[in-house]
């Protein structure tokens, strides 16, 4: 089968050209730039394109299908002379659930904590060598690539994302996979350029419990409101589990988690993932893998890439970057922090970098999510703002949105960085929360600063 990506170096895009491109199709595909690691692993496997541009000369009517990266714009060169040759044109959420017909989808959807739950359970089912397909939204320990398609396993287990799917199918990427089993971890305002109301941003939750195949299982997270009240009020012919934050104690820096074979030690930590490893073993449970057997193998989970990753650590502080930019995620975050360090000086640096948390009108859903840092910064691009064209954000606004009279705000790369290199971080724990990279932090800079 001969496939063409159009942008394939997109995160999800990269690693779905490399599993089909394992999988024995033959893979072409175009970009107007590609990134680290996404360049080097294209590279690698033969499949980086030779220059960077759209070339609609490598769109032939021999190409069995389109994939289409929400990178490409609706006038993509190569778009057009796809639809002018009535070529077939897939997202790439929807090419996963043609690849998935015949397996049982194990669909993991949440505005946070998804990808980590895709991650606990993939591990567990690593650790006891029960082969399934997936794709999931973060580098793994013991994995090669994020996507993994073949036509033997039963299961494919597969992170479900309620952004659109592609330029031109404006559907949430999760609506696409009519899963058999479902988890929804919770529901937190997120994309409002996409979703501009909390109640259409809802919905897309609600749409997805509904695509559920009848007599397909839905695992929820009861201690979300909104999940909650979604989960009871489906009429879809399902089975429901419910669960909530197991119990657990912070003891000396270490988390230990309480199973019905006494308490354990477990390398993640905070409530937030503790909630997490609930919905991951009913998961696990419902694919075969019973409690104690979940116990032994997510002892040794140490979270998915970027997902409060430590990245250092030496006799006088420990620092870790996370993923975390909506204020549900960041509120999450740095309590879990606190939490595991309560006797050291928790710094937390946010970096206001996606569409929604530079919304000058969304600003004030982050008041609080700093609150449980000793020290809280906040780094902004105003570059970024007019980048993403939207309306000026001041330092002003930001300080009320907040609601925290010690929080210091940095708009300039250097001087932010300036500011940790001179930081004396003694018995501290640095957090560093952001999606992007502070315009430009070298994190083994950091790593440097630390262990030095």
């Amino acid at each position: 089968m001969r496939v063409h990506f159009i942008a394939i170096g997109g995160s999800a895009m990269h690693n779905l050209a490399i599993a089909l491109h394992q999988k024995g199709y033959q893979i072409t595909g175009s970009d107007d730039t590609i990134f680290e690691p996404s360049k080097s692993r294209l590279e690698r496997h033969g499949l980086l394109p030779a220059e960077f541009g759209w070339f609609p000369e490598k769109i032939t009517s021999d190409l069995d299908a389109i994939i289409l990266g929400m990178h490409a714009k609706k006038d993509n060169e190569e778009l057009l002379k796809s639809q002018e040759l009535g070529l077939k044109i897939y997202s790439y959420p929807e090419f996963l659930y043609e690849q998935s017909k015949n397996k049982t989808r194990v669909v993991i959807g949440g505005s946070h904590g998804k990808t980590t739950i895709t991650s606990m359970i993939l591990h567990v089912l690593h650790y006891h060598d029960k082969e399934v397909d997936y794709m999931v939204g973060a580098q793994l320990e013991g994995f090669d690539t994020m996507v993994h398609l073949t036509e033997e396993n039963d299961f494919i287990v597969l992170e479900g994302d309620e952004y659109l799917s592609s330029p031109i199918d404006r559907r949430p990427k999760f609506h696409l996979y009519h899963p058999n089993i479902a988890l929804v971890s919770g529901i937190a305002w997120d994309h409002i350029n996409v979703f501009p109301t909390f109640d259409m941003y809802v919905d897309q939750f609600r749409i997805f419990m509904n695509s559920i195949v009848n007599g397909g299982a839905l695992v929820y997270n009861q201690e979300d409101a909104e999940v909650k009240k979604l989960a009871e009020l489906t009429e879809n012919p399902i089975r429901k589990f419910e669960y909530v934050t197991p119990k657990y104690r912070v003891e000396d820096g270490e988390t230990l988690l309480d199973t019905p074979e006494g308490e354990m030690p477990i390398e993640i930590f905070g409530a937030h993932n503790l909630n997490n490893l609930a919905g991951a073993k009913w998961i696990c449970q419902h694919m075969g893998i019973d409690e104690d057997d979940f116990y032994e193998a997510i002892a040794s989970f140490k979270g998915a890439s970027k997902r409060l990753e430590k990245i250092a650590e030496s006799h006088k502080a420990v620092a870790y970057k996370d993923f975390a930019h909506s204020p549900s995620k960041v509120r999450a975050t740095t309590k879990a922090v606190k939490e595991q360090y309560q006797n050291r000086n928790v710094v937390a640096c946010l970096e206001l970098h996606t569409y929604s948390s530079l919304d000058a009108s969304f600003l004030k859903e982050y008041e609080g999510a700093l609150d449980a840092a000793d020290e809280a910064v906040v780094f902004y691009s105003p570059h970024a703002v007019k980048i993403k064209q939207l309306k000026e954000v001041s330092a002003s606004q930001i300080a009320e949105a907040f609601n925290r009279n010690d929080l210091i705000i940095y708009t300039d790369p250097k001087s932010f960085e300036q500011y940790l290199k001179q930081k004396d971080l003694t018995n501290s724990a640095l957090l560093l929360m952001s999606s992007g990279n502070y315009g430009g932090l070298d994190f083994n800079e950091v790593k440097h600063w630390i262990e030095n």
